[in-house]
């Protein structure tokens, strides 16, 4: 198991080097977010071909990481396309200049979400290590039904998101209905829940030490670069934000308040 994960760590290394390289010529740090999700679908794959035997748990885990991982690539590739480079990263080239910025992002950035997505994959690792047999309990029913959950929170959210932005009445508004109704975060909300419900498969293999995986995705969300991030943000740029803060559940979804 050892082995396999450091070969892991040796395959997105590669492939977060590839894409800084990339970067250079491109001029734009911004293409390391488009290849979040594609990343943990390549990561899974190795892990499911290097299992050896391959069973049910592990095929729908591979299926279901699949589809989250294209969709949220996919789904970035479209938002950002013709934006040129985040405000974050123009940010950072600015304090480093551009004559160090060219290294600097390398560690920064791409080494960075390299080792937290090296780490975040462990209980992908645990659903292809330890599965091994083709038997399904309860923690595997329940993790489905919760995948769908996040998943719905998540696409849900970024569709009418997507919509929202696209009327140039709604300028300065803020989104409050639909999934927005019910948390500020639908999207971070159904992210952190497919996690879990990774974690989930991951105990119902027989392992619960590698769902610190889920951990890490679920703090990285809350506390650092999902709901955190852009609270702060968007308190400054929209008066009616605080009223929304006031009515609407932070994270998990729950009814407004009057």
């Amino acid at each position: 198991m050892l082995t396999i994960f450091l070969q892991a760590f040796i395959l997105i290394m590669a492939m977060m080097t590839v894409l800084w390289l990339a970067s250079i010529v491109l001029k734009n740090v911004s293409i390391v977010d488009l290849f979040w999700g594609m990343g943990f679908v390549l990561v899974n794959g190795w892990y499911f071909w290097s299992s050896g035997d391959l069973y049910l748990r592990q095929i729908l885990v591979l299926f279901l990481v699949s589809i989250w991982g294209v969709r949220l690539s996919g789904y970035l590739a479209w938002r950002n396309a013709g934006k040129g480079e985040d405000y974050r990263y123009q940010e950072f080239r600015k304090t480093y200049g551009e004559q160090r910025y060219w290294w600097v992002s390398f560690f920064q950035t791409f080494l960075l979400q390299g080792v937290l997505m090296w780490l975040i994959s462990l209980p992908l690792l645990g659903v292809n290590y330890y599965t091994q047999s083709n038997q399904i309990n309860w923690l595997d029913i329940l993790a489905l039904i919760i995948w769908l959950v996040g998943f719905i929170f998540e696409t849900g959210g970024d569709l009418q998101l997507a919509v929202f932005k696209s009327d140039r009445r709604n300028v300065g508004k803020v989104l409050n209905t639909g999934f927005w109704r019910y948390t500020r975060h639908p999207n971070y909300f159904g992210d952190a829940a497919v996690w879990w419900a990774f974690a989930l498969f991951c105990m119902a293999a027989g392992n619960y030490w590698m769902i610190v995986g889920s951990i890490v995705m679920t703090l990285l969300l809350i506390k650092v670069s999902g709901v955190a991030l852009l609270e702060k943000s968007l308190k400054e740029k929209k008066p009616d934000y605080q009223e929304y803060v006031r009515k609407t559940s932070a994270f998990l979804p729950w009814f407004p308040k009057k």
